[in-house]
């Protein structure tokens, strides 16, 4: 493991080594045990989308574990005015010891990756959300005590999130079913991806039959960031793709609910049923911060 790009790349070994350590941070963080694996190394957190989570949960785990954050926004780079991507990158290799990107386009993070030297982190792009998956598989084995054997429900958009998901759930032994309108599917890659799993991935645009028996369903917005002039659109094609009670009557009544955050009430998820399980939702919120530690320390110690 060189790189975290996408959840492609990973293998369940990986993943499972990644949740593991992610279990054993977040254990000496809550017992006050340092744990300076990253100690004088430097982290490059490169901003092109901005952020709450993404930024305060690198920041905070890169001093956690002894190292030092440097925040690059667009208007800090050059990359912002022109100046190629593999320039950039191997510039920023002699200085740096790692870099996150959050950006829109998953070729400038494989660019990076591909022209520099050093370990690239991908924060999110519009093709893939890696460090937020698995801060979202590491909570669902903190609440049902295990992956393999669960079904897990995507509603919504086929973006970043449900692409990251798919592959994510399948490749730790969960059952998948996502159900999004017919123009909002995920892209070839993933449902090729998807298809080699058999009867395990089941795509739908029925609410209801996607989330029939459900051990967690997860939702997230329908209009994502770049996408606001298209927002009104969107709240259309989407309607009747909201996680409520009647939704969440059909699946286990032990059904978790995941949202990766910031969640617009009312729409893709009620307010009863996002307070009902918000003890979950923060929970997941938290586990960025030990997921993205795992992932460095695997990267870059």
């Amino acid at each position: 493991m060189k790189h975290l790009l996408k959840m492609l790349d990973l293998s369940t070994e990986e993943i499972t080594e990644i949740l593991d350590l992610a279990d054993q941070l977040k254990y000496e963080l809550k017992h006050n045990i340092p744990h300076p694996h990253l100690k004088g190394k430097t982290l490059g957190m490169i901003f092109q989308k901005a952020s709450t989570r993404t930024r305060v949960s690198f920041e905070t785990g890169m001093y956690q574990l002894g190292g030092y954050p440097l925040f690059l926004s667009s208007n800090d780079l050059q990359i912002g005015r022109g100046e190629p991507v593999q320039d950039t990158a191997r510039v920023l290799s002699r200085y740096l010891s790692g870099i996150m990107i959050r950006t829109f386009e998953q070729k400038e993070v494989e660019d990076l990756a591909k022209y520099g030297n050093i370990p690239i982190i991908n924060g999110l792009t519009d093709f893939c959300h890696p460090c937020q998956v698995l801060a979202d598989l590491m909570t669902i084995r903190e609440f049902k005590g295990k992956l393999a054997g669960l079904k897990m429900c995507f509603i919504g958009d086929g973006n970043n999130m449900a692409n990251s998901l798919i592959v994510g759930g399948l490749k730790t032994g969960m059952s998948v079913s996502i159900a999004c309108p017919k123009d909002y599917q995920p892209p070839k890659e993933i449902l090729d991806f998807a298809a080699g799993y058999g009867d395990k991935f089941e795509m739908t645009e029925s609410p209801m039959q996607a989330a029939k028996d459900a051990d967690v369903i997860l939702t997230d917005v329908w209009a994502s960031m770049g996408q606001e002039g298209e927002a009104e659109k969107r709240r259309k094609a989407f309607a009747g793709y909201q996680v409520n009670d009647e939704l969440m009557a059909v699946a286990k009544a032990d059904a978790m609910v995941l949202h990766c955050l910031p969640a617009h009430r009312e729409e893709e998820i009620t307010e009863k049923v996002f307070e009902e399980h918000a003890k979950e939702i923060f929970e997941e919120a938290e586990n960025r911060l030990h997921a993205q530690k795992a992932v460095m320390v695997k990267l870059m110690a």
